[in-house]
C-alpha cells in the first residue's frame, strides 16, 4: 500500500524564557553556524521535554529522533500525557512550523483543525470563511460550492451563516472548522484535541464522519486525543508519546495499553497518612483483577480489591474506597457497612460499581480506613489511615446507541457494599 507520510529522523527544539541566547557573541555564534550550514552549537546542550522538571538547559526538544511511517487509509491515533509532544508534531506535519532536524514527506493535500477555528478569519462570515478555509487547502471554487450545503449542514449552524465568526460561540466555531476539514477533498485528515468543545452530539458526528473519511473513503487520519474510546473505535494504528519521543507503534490497544501502564502508580509501595499507617500494611490495589491501571467498557462492572496486612487488632475497623475525577471526589463506598473488630492478619476488602455508574473519563481511588471513633488501642489514639491518588482507571465512551446513561438502572451502593475476607494470619 502507499505510503501518505514517512517521518525521518524528526526533531523539534524550542528555547525556554526570552528569545535569543542572552549575549550578542552567543546569538553571533548561532547565526555564523546557520550560514555555514552547520548544527546550532547550542542545540548540542539541549534536555529531553520533561515538563515535571526544572533542567539545566534553556534548550528543550519538544520532539527527538521520531521515525514512522503512515500508510494511505490508515487511521493513527496519537496519545501521550500533556507535553508529550502530539500537537508540536501534528504542527509539522501540516507545515504550521518546520523540524529543527530530520525530514518529512506526505503525499496528498491536508486539511488539519489544530485548534478552534484554525484558518478562520474572525472578521468574514462562516460562508466566506467556508471559501477561504477551502482555498487554502487548494481547493477549486466548484469543489467548495459543490461541498458547500453539506458542510453547513454537518455543522448546524445554518441561521448564522451569513455572521461574522467572531461572533459565534466556541462551539459553534469548532463545529464548522470540522465540518470544513472534514467534507473537502484533501487526502489527510489532522485531527488535535479539539472536538472536546463541542457537545456530545456533535462529538458523536464527528467519530462517525472520521470513521467514514477513513474506512469509507480511503483518506488518512491522524487523531490526537485523551478519550481512549473514541480512540480504540476509530484508529486502526498507534502511536504513543513520551517526553518528546516515540515510545511505541503498533496497533490500538497495545499502544493504550502502554500508555495506561506508563501512568500507573506503583501501589506496592505506598506512603500512608493518619494515625493508623503504622498498624495498616497494604500490599496491592488491583481493579477487575489488574494491579495496573485499565480501560473499562461502560458495560461492565468496576471491581475494586485492596490487599493489606493488620499489623496489630483494630476493634472496630472497616476500609473505604473513594472514586475523584480531575481531583474532585466522585463518591466513596466502604467494604462494610459498620465498622467490625479485625484481627491481625492478612485480608482483601473488595467494592463493586455498579454497569453504566460513572460517566466516560479518568479517574483516581484512594484507599482509606478508619475505626468510627474507636480510640481505646494499645498504641494510642489510632483512628484512620489515608493514601492518595492509588491507582487510576479510565471508562470508555465508544458512542454506541444502546448505553443510555439516564435511564440504565442504577443500582444503589447502600445495598452495594462490598466485602471483606481473611486470608491468613500474620
Amino acid at each position: 500500500m502507499a505510503k501518505a507520510i514517512k517521518a525521518e529522523g524528526i526533531s523539534k527544539a524550542y528555547q525556554l524564557g526570552d528569545f535569543g541566547t542572552g549575549t550578542i557573541s552567543r546569538d553571533l555564534e548561532r547565526y555564523w553556524a546557520r550560514l555555514r550550514g552547520k548544527e546550532d552549537p547550542f542545540l548540542k546542550i539541549g534536555e529531553t521535554n520533561d515538563r515535571t522538571s526544572k533542567g539545566q538547559s534553556d534548550i528543550v526538544w519538544s520532539l527527538k529522533d521520531i521515525n514512522f511511517e503512515v500508510e494511505q487509509g490508515d487511521a493513527v491515533g496519537i496519545i501521550g500525557r500533556n507535553g508529550a509532544g502530539k500537537s508540536t508534531l501534528l504542527k509539522i506535519l501540516s507545515r504550521v512550523t518546520s523540524p529543527t532536524t530530520g525530514s518529512i514527506k506526505v503525499k496528498g493535500r491536508i486539511a488539519s483543525l489544530l485548534e478552534v477555528g484554525t484558518g478562520f478569519h474572525p472578521e468574514l462570515t462562516g460562508r466566506e470563511n467556508i471559501y477561504l478555509n477551502g482555498a487554502i487547502l487548494g481547493m477549486r471554487k466548484a469543489e467548495i460550492k459543490r461541498k458547500f450545503d453539506e458542510i453547513v449542514t454537518f455543522a448546524g449552524v445554518e441561521r448564522y451563516i451569513d455572521t461574522p465568526v467572531k461572533r459565534y460561540s466556541s462551539g459553534m466555531y469548532v463545529r464548522l472548522a470540522f465540518a470544513v476539514a472534514a467534507h473537502l477533498e484533501s487526502e489527510i485528515l489532522v485531527v488535535d484535541e479539539v472536538l472536546a468543545v463541542g457537545d456530545a452530539e456533535f462529538q458523536k458526528k464527528c467519530l462517525g464522519k472520521m470513521n467514514d473519511v477513513s474506512k469509507g473513503e480511503g483518506r488518512t487520519v491522524l487523531f490526537v486525543s485523551h478519550n481512549m474510546g473514541s480512540i480504540l473505535q476509530l484508529c486502526n494504528k498507534g502511536m504513543l508519546l513520551a517526553n518528546g519521543r516515540l515510545a511505541y507503534i503498533g496497533d490500538t490497544k497495545s499502544a493504550v495499553k502502554n500508555y495506561m501502564d506508563g501512568s500507573a502508580i506503583n501501589n506496592s509501595i505506598l506512603s500512608l497518612i493518619g494515625t493508623l499507617k503504622d498498624a495498616i500494611r497494604i500490599q496491592t490495589v488491583k481493579i477487575n483483577n489488574t494491579a495496573s491501571s485499565i480501560s473499562i467498557n461502560p458495560k461492565e462492572l468496576i471491581k475494586v480489591s485492596v490487599n493489606y496486612e493488620c499489623i496489630i487488632p483494630i476493634p472496630a475497623f472497616r476500609i473505604s474506597f473513594t472514586v475523584l475525577k480531575e481531583g474532585s471526589p466522585v463518591l466513596t463506598v466502604h467494604d462494610l457497612m459498620e465498622c467490625q473488630p479485625i484481627p491481625t492478619g492478612v485480608y482483601e476488602s473488595t467494592v463493586v460499581l455498579p454497569q453504566y455508574f460513572l460517566r466516560p473519563g479518568e479517574y483516581m481511588i484512594s484507599i482509606g480506613g478508619h475505626n468510627a471513633g474507636h480510640t481505646s488501642f494499645s498504641v494510642g489514639n489510632v483512628d484512620w489511615f489515608y493514601a492518595t491518588d492509588v491507582i487510576s482507571f479510565e471508562i470508555l465512551e465508544e458512542w454506541n446507541e444502546d448505553y443510555d446513561f439516564n435511564n440504565k438502572g442504577l443500582v444503589n451502593l447502600k445495598n452495594n457494599t462490598g466485602e471483606r475476607r481473611r486470608l491468613s494470619d500474620v
